[in-house]
């Protein structure tokens, strides 16, 4: 079936706002598409509730991102334009050539040269922005308590992302039946049920959908000393985005590199501000045409207008986009973000006699690679010539 609104009444800006969570409308769809031309919505989907429902659910969608503000005005910080020598489809030349495979939309397993690529854009992300804060390094679990997510508000503000995790309950007889019922079927069957109330307990854990929780985690009841700390972290992130997840460098699994600041607000402010500047000169050196703006977090609630209008009039966030030529169209691959005191309320830390501010930088590993193969190709010698030699200066000092 084919369902089929007008996107008349929204803001063409947030078109891809809606596009994004209109995957999470129902578990049948098979595609979206929006025609901007004729300012319309194309659905196509097998859903049993059909096209009344489904029309409805995408018209509640369109009120939450029409509301407020008619939609949010371009504010770009910081451009850079790199030569951008190359222009091929990417995604398919890396398939072709083994560097990675794909297990299904958003999963990925990455060989060398991109796997070799990962981990130096992290040293160098560590090296040249975060060594210089005098971080301390902590490493974090790649599952996070449901508790955590409490505090943090991940629960409703970003719901549809969440991956729980659960287990089989501790029980004999549930344990015994779920192996012979998956040995009768002839091993796993995706599409045979599962009595999930039954045999698994409510879940206590998720899997962790960014690293700076782990941190707040890590610091709840403490009391801060001086102005305050910044800590560095790489942990795996999971995210669910459902149909999204065909969309260029968006992961079901990703590595995140952060850098946290918890402290004083004028120690937090003024360490954000010195990461912008780190951040522009490291997109300069390396060449990569790209441009930072004032950006939004895409919350899933009612609110969307409120918190999202909020966050930009206060420039809480901050995106570094990079341009993938064959797309036509930029990706997020780094984000600079002030919190104020939401964290240091929700786990009370505290710096001094107050509750501490926190802000992260944020930069997505693969993403970065996806974005500068797709700038400059997967040939090394089409590299710039300064990230040329700082790669192969790592490589002679790496495993």
């Amino acid at each position: 079936m084919e369902c089929v609104v007008s996107l008349e009444r929204l803001d063409p800006g947030q078109y891809g706002q809606l596009k994004y969570a209109s995957a999470f409308v129902d578990e049948h769809i098979e595609e979206i598409r929006i025609d901007k031309d004729r300012q319309e919505l194309l659905l196509v989907h097998h859903s049993p509730l059909g096209n009344k429902v489904i029309s409805e659910r995408l018209e509640r969608l369109i009120d939450r991102f029409s509301k407020g503000d008619f939609g949010f005005k371009e504010n770009r910080l910081f451009e850079h334009r790199g030569p951008l020598p190359y222009s091929g489809d990417i995604i398919a030349e890396l398939v072709q050539s083994k560097t990675i495979k794909i297990l299904e939309p958003g999963l990925f397993i990455f060989r060398e040269p991109f796997s070799s690529l990962m981990r130096f854009m992290d040293y160098a992300f560590v090296t040249k922005i975060a060594k210089p804060f005098g971080v301390t390094e902590e490493s974090y679990p790649a599952v996070i308590h449901c508790e955590t997510l409490n505090k943090t508000n991940h629960f409703t503000s970003f719901p549809e992302h969440i991956h729980f995790l659960t287990h089989l309950r501790e029980d004999l007889d549930v344990i015994e039946g779920f192996s012979q019922s998956v040995r009768e079927a002839g091993g796993w069957k995706q599409e045979a049920p599962l009595g999930l109330d039954a045999n698994m307990p409510k879940p206590k854990f998720a899997m962790n959908p960014s690293t700076c929780y782990h941190c707040y985690e890590g610091l709840k009841d403490e009391v801060l000393e001086g102005d305050g700390l910044a800590v560095t972290a790489i942990s795996k992130c999971h995210r669910f985005e459902s149909k999204n997840h065909t969309d260029f460098g968006r992961l079901l699994d990703f590595s995140m590199r952060e850098i946290i600041f918890v402290g004083k607000p004028d120690f937090v402010k003024e360490n954000r501000l010195k990461s912008v500047e780190a951040i522009q000169e490291l997109a300069k050196e390396w060449e990569v045409d790209s441009y930072l703006e004032v950006a939004n977090d895409p919350f899933f609630t009612n609110d969307f207008q409120v918190k999202a209008s909020f966050q930009r009039n206060q420039e809480m966030k901050y995106e570094l986009r990079l341009t993938i030529p064959y797309l036509n169209k930029s990706i997020a691959c780094s984000s600079v973000n002030f919190h104020s005191n939401t964290f240091g309320n929700a786990f009370n830390i505290k710096i001094g006699k107050r509750n501490a501010v926190t802000g992260c930088v944020g930069f997505g590993i693969e993403r970065w690679v996806f974005a500068f193969l797709s700038q400059f190709g997967p040939d090394e010698a089409g590299w710039p010539v300064r990230f040329r030699e700082q790669y192969e200066a790592w490589k002679e000092k790496s495993i």
